[in-house]
């Protein structure tokens, strides 16, 4: 699948994290039901929909913070899994609630084959963009 690159390289340093995030029912657990903590499932949603990507219309994100056709796609796919469960609890539901929803593995599996394959792709760009070329014949 084409890698169209990244332009916006800070975008995604959020964006694989808010999405490793939600493919981890433990870290949701241990993390965003701890009130002294700062990130929740308020500050994830921020990310992946309305700061550095929008997890329901993905496509114009290509080539800024998702790389390939397929991230899109995933991305598409979480959004419309998260927004099922956003509307089976209310928007104002606590954390908790999401995580309880029948809905949510939905989304926790959406999350998990999202972020294999952006971990993926980010690998085959650093070992692309770290390639020194061939290697010279070695010296008779």
């Amino acid at each position: 699948m084409k890698d169209h690159g990244i332009a916006l390289p800070y975008y995604r340093l959020h964006v694989v994290p808010a999405v490793t995030a939600l493919a981890s029912p433990a870290w949701q657990r241990e993390v965003w039901l701890d009130l002294e903590r700062f990130e929740d499932l308020d500050h994830t949603v921020h990310v992946l929909f309305d700061d550095f990507c929008d997890a329901d219309d993905p496509r114009p994100w290509l080539g800024r913070s998702l790389r390939t056709e397929e991230e899109v796609e995933l991305m598409a796919r979480l959004g419309a899994a998260y927004g099922a469960v956003q509307d089976a609890v209310g928007a104002a539901a606590p954390d908790a609630v999401y995580l309880d929803a029948p809905g949510w593995p939905a989304v926790v599996a959406a999350a998990d084959r999202l972020a294999r394959v952006l971990a993926a792709n980010d690998r085959a760009a650093s070992d692309t963009s770290h390639d020194p070329g061939p290697l010279p014949p070695p010296a008779a």
